[in-house]
């Protein structure tokens, strides 16, 4: 939904400055984020050749956190077409809801700043539950508070933890060719791609939900 990657960029480097690391770049982001600001700290160091030990992560975590909300929405923008797909999705009775595996306290502010929030059915970050994406039981409980039902949910994502958790809940996903994904979204298997927001539009939704009951969905580990 967001395109965040210029503000993630500044507060790691921002973060990772403090054992004087060299800086990372956009190349390198596809490979570090997905599974949260903790995780996606501990690669920024691994990448640089520095393993970090636990007791060294939280002080690092508090760095990028406060960095992060202090400058917050920064750069970060919804990618083109997002709004407008939203209208037409509301017009024509569907429920949109966020499921992310960045934190509620990031997540949160940040919809509400760039004036998202109140359109969604609800929110939930990777510390909402006891588990994240890939678990498909982050999707099936975002579903269930948003008060849909599996069989007639799409997620929309962009990386592998997105469409795992697609595959990991039975259902459908459009993935998209725009984000953070380092490996080619055709190769995670969804059940529909699209290149462009203008493009998710009802009929779209209908094709995959009918696409999706008609092929078993992947077997995965």
């Amino acid at each position: 939904m967001i395109d965040t990657a210029p503000d993630l960029i500044e507060s790691l480097n921002h973060t990772i400055a403090a054992r004087d690391l060299e800086p990372v770049s956009f190349d390198d982001l596809t490979h570090l984020v997905g599974q949260g600001a903790r995780v996606m700290i501990r690669r920024a160091f691994d990448l640089r050749g520095y393993p970090l030990s636990d007791q060294e992560v939280d002080p690092l975590f508090d760095r990028f956190i406060d960095h992060y909300k202090a400058h917050m929405p920064g750069q970060s923008r919804p990618f083109a077409g997002l709004e407008a797909s939203l209208d037409r999705l509301e017009r024509d009775g569907c429920r949109v809801a966020v499921c992310t595996n960045k934190a509620e306290q990031l997540a949160v502010p940040l919809l509400r700043k760039l004036g998202l929030a109140d359109r969604m059915a609800v929110i939930t970050g990777g510390d909402t539950f006891a588990f994240r994406k890939p678990d498909g039981r982050h999707l099936l409980e975002t579903i269930r508070l948003a008060g849909g039902d599996p069989a007639k949910s799409i997620l929309v994502g962009d990386s592998v933890n997105d469409i795992q958790a697609a595959h990991n809940a039975s259902v459908a996903s459009l993935g998209v060719t725009f984000g953070y994904s380092d490996v080619p979204i055709a190769d995670l298997n969804p059940t529909r791609i699209i290149s462009h927001f203008d493009e998710l539009t009802v009929e779209l939704v209908q094709e995959t939900l009918a696409a999706s009951h008609r092929a078993p969905f992947p077997v995965t580990a």
